[in-house]
């Protein structure tokens, strides 16, 4: 089975030839891009499954800022589409940042041909899942009551529910108590 679309915005040539190259067998088509000026408008044509997007496209530039602004614009117009980061740059904090700000993974350059095409497939594959709704609450639970420290009622208040329904869906939770740290 081919997986659908990708887009990949690079201002390499070679890297553009090379990646057509190694994503050929797994994608129906792969639609490059030099600039990720034009991105906004091919997404709306292709509506790729996928977008492999470069960190740098000025000359001298290696910060990520232009990848991770062209990432914001693009998550924000486009959220269900999983976007894997590509640099020759890459730093374990510039990763984390990305991550956090939405991309679906990083890939560094040079790259293994494997794991690439995994990386892009795994990000499609947990795009298109559908998550149970009461994994989503006790997600969602979760990080209030983390964002909260654990504070019940501070939780509860942030979420609009009365303490008493907060401990009844913590109870009813699948979450471990590792993943939980309750302060009355």
């Amino acid at each position: 089975m081919k997986y659908g679309t990708v887009l990949v915005i690079d201002d390499n040539p070679a890297i553009l030839t090379a990646v057509k190259i190694c994503l050929a067998g797994t994608f129906e088509r792969i639609v490059t891009l030099n600039s990720p000026e034009k991105a906004l408008v091919t997404i709306a044509q292709e509506n790729p499954a996928a977008i492999l997007l470069d960190m740098n496209f000025s000359l001298g530039v290696n910060s990520g800022q232009e990848g991770m602004m062209w990432l914001s614009a693009i998550h924000r117009k486009y959220p269900d589409i999983p976007i894997v980061l590509i640099t020759a740059y890459a730093d374990v904090k510039l990763a984390v940042r990305a991550l956090k700000n939405g991309a679906a993974d990083f890939v560094t350059k040079p790259w293994d041909n494997d794991e690439l095409i995994r990386v892009l497939k795994d990000a499609i594959d947990k795009a298109g899942e559908i998550v149970p709704l009461d994994q989503l609450e006790s997600e969602h639970v979760r990080k209030v009551l983390n964002k909260c420290d654990g504070n019940m009622k501070r939780a509860a208040d942030l979420l609009g529910i009365s303490r008493q329904t907060l401990y009844n869906k913590v109870k009813a939770s699948p979450l471990t108590a590792n993943q939980l740290t309750i302060n009355n």
